[in-house]
């Protein structure tokens, strides 16, 4: 296999890859990337046995035809080192060698045959959804805050995605809980025919945002029986779907919070970083003591001290005493799109659902905790 390709163009491939590939190295295969050079078209693919990423690129120069395998993180690392823009030679001299060659540089890579390297199917019967990028992005920020990492419930290990109705408007929900938080978001699509519901891995989540984040084709999203591939443009990311019930995450969102706080989202955002800059512990708990128009915000450590601050807000009843996990409050309120945040609350114990008026598809449900 002989071919000329642009480093920055391979580099763009391979940075993707490296969230994929295998670092435990228990099969060593699973820490290569199949290069294959056909029809003057390089593919790259990469696989944790879990996930799948193909890419194809088509701005290559072929000399010889073939395939081999080779270390994913030697490969990108070497290649962040050379120049932008630089021209790469790749020559397969022999079937466990792989010379690299640009500007001034010579390498000479070791390969493992492509036969060891795992085969996939590219089968998928359901029917093709079509959705915005940059709105299935937002959708998948703002609820994998709350994916859960305890591996003892491997059924919240991920974000659920499965149809809902509303107002005659058809939605992709995303849910997320790791039963101390909720989160939910949705975009409205057309209804498909089929669409079976998944619970979408943490891993594949993040791999996915990744991907979104930079680049701007249309997504594509297509269902098999156990797996769900994405496509983007000459991209494509297979994964396996968790294999479990999601709980009925309906019934913990609370319906009677009667009691309506607003505050500014960036003023309670920086109030609760300055308070629990005393603690050691980002996840010590914060205690808000809510009157009608304050916020009184404190955290006391029994290892390191306290803090106080007191934030301007709006209360619709009564004083409420009621705390919370400081970065669970965090990572909820930095998802508000609009600049006030909106907490409603039923009483000190029960669990308080948090709106954004920006984003009427989305919202949030935190636990209080006891300090």
């Amino acid at each position: 296999m002989q071919f000329i390709v642009k480093r920055d163009i391979l580099l763009k491939s391979l940075n993707f890859v490296q969230g994929i590939v295998e670092k435990k190295n228990t099969l060593p295969i699973l820490s290569n990337v199949l290069l294959q050079l056909k029809n003057n078209k390089l593919s790259i693919v990469a696989t944790d046995l879990d996930i799948v990423f193909y890419d194809e690129i088509s701005d290559v120069k072929t000399l010889k035809e073939g395939s081999t395998t080779t270390s994913a993180a030697i490969l990108y690392d070497i290649l962040r080192k050379i120049s932008s823009n630089s021209e790469l030679k790749f020559d397969q001299k022999t079937e466990n060698k792989l010379s690299l060659n640009s500007d001034n540089s010579d390498f000479n890579l070791l390969c493992l045959p492509t036969d060891n390297f795992p085969t996939f199917t590219d089968e998928f019967e359901d029917e093709e959804i079509e959705v915005d990028n940059s709105k299935f992005l937002k959708l998948l920020n703002k609820t994998k805050i709350a994916i859960s990492n305890d591996d003892t419930r491997h059924y919240l290990n991920g974000i659920y995605l499965h149809l809902t109705e509303g107002h005659g408007r058809n939605f992709l929900t995303g849910v997320a809980t790791d039963s101390h938080r909720l989160s939910s978001s949705s975009l409205e699509i057309e209804k498909p025919n089929n669409f079976s519901s998944l619970i979408l891995p943490r891993k594949t989540v993040y791999q996915l945002c990744a991907l979104l984040a930079e680049i701007n084709d249309k997504l594509k999203i297509q269902m098999s029986e156990n797996k769900i591939k994405f496509t983007l443009g000459n991209i494509k990311l297979i994964s396996k779907v968790i294999d479990g019930k999601f709980p009925d995450y309906k019934k913990v969102v609370p319906i009677n919070n009667d009691k309506t706080l607003t505050v500014l989202t960036k003023d309670f955002i920086n109030s609760i970083e300055r308070v629990t800059s005393v603690s050691l512990d980002r996840k010590e708990g914060v205690k808000l003591v809510i009157n009608k128009d304050k916020v009184q915000l404190s955290v006391n450590s029994a290892n390191s001290g306290d803090g106080n601050e007191v934030i301007n807000a709006k209360f619709s009843a009564e004083n409420i005493n009621i705390s919370f996990n400081s970065k669970y409050l965090i990572d909820i309120a930095s998802e508000i799109e609009d600049k006030n945040l909106k907490i409603n609350l039923k009483d000190s114990v029960s669990p308080v659902l948090i709106e954004d008026q920006t984003d009427k598809n989305s919202y949030y449900v935190i636990m209080p905790m006891k300090i």
